[in-house]
């Protein structure tokens, strides 16, 4: 969110991340001769190719060498992420009840921090969907006591839950496009409306919206419709930030 990444997420194993740190994961896999893939975020050695390029290195690649057979297949192994299994049902809680897809809401989580919730980004995003603590104000988190809202936010449902009232918002706010609300998420709604209701011209925005899209799109249940929907502000949500 605005214009700062966390992790990728990392299928079938942890992956390690430092907080207060750029990320720049990469997914590197290849299969074995019993049909297992491993996954590794650097080649631990030449069987390894390149999946995924992480944060700030370009969008995901598909790469058919080593039994890995596309970038969508790569995809459906999150499944078996124990990070992901971890907040799951959280997810789905989260989706449910601000009216998200649930596949979009996972992507986004994905590309944001890889299913950590612990992830900080330089900028002071925190969790898993890397959520300013200005915005998750504005959602609805409060201090507790001593426990500040950035505190509060690496508590998983409270980011959740802050984060995809934020993105529900962004989806009534541009009449239910997907991109432009994805956009604004990375960039801040101020500058959606700045360059007139598209996406911005910045490569880390238009890089984002193409994984998160790519990513939604892999996750999607088969033969899934998208169904265009224009949602109004839901009561006492915040005005945008600018234009209108």
């Amino acid at each position: 969110m605005r214009l700062q990444k966390a992790l990728v997420f990392l299928p079938t194993a942890v992956l390690a991340c430092a907080l207060a740190t750029p990320a720049r994961a990469e997914i590197w896999a290849f299969r074995d001769r019993n049909g297992v893939t491993h996954y590794s975020d650097r080649p631990l050695s030449a069987r390894y190719e390149l999946l995924y390029r992480g944060s700030g290195m370009g969008g995901p690649i598909a790469k058919p060498g080593a039994g890995v057979r596309s970038y969508a297949t790569a995809v459906t192994q999150m499944e078996l992420s124990t990070r992901f299994k971890a907040v799951r049902h959280l997810i789905r809680e989260a989706a449910s009840q601000n009216g998200l897809e649930f596949e979009l809401l996972q992507a986004v989580i994905a590309t944001e921090s890889g299913f950590d919730p612990g992830a900080v980004s330089p900028k002071g995003a925190v969790g898993l969907m890397q959520v300013m603590p200005d915005t998750a104000e504005r959602f609805g988190v409060r201090p507790q006591g001593k426990r500040s809202v950035s505190e509060l936010l690496t508590d998983p449902r409270t980011n959740l839950m802050a984060g995809s009232r934020y993105l529900a918002w962004l989806l009534s706010t541009f009449g239910g496009d997907v991109r432009l609300a994805i956009a604004a998420y990375n960039a801040g709604e101020g500058a959606v409306f700045k360059a007139g209701r598209q996406v911005p011209d910045y490569p880390e925005t238009r890089d984002y919206v193409r994984k998160v899209t790519g990513l939604h799109y892999s996750l999607r249940p088969p033969n899934t419709v998208t169904q265009s929907r224009t949602l109004g502000p839901a009561a006492g949500m915040p005005k945008p930030a600018g234009g209108a």
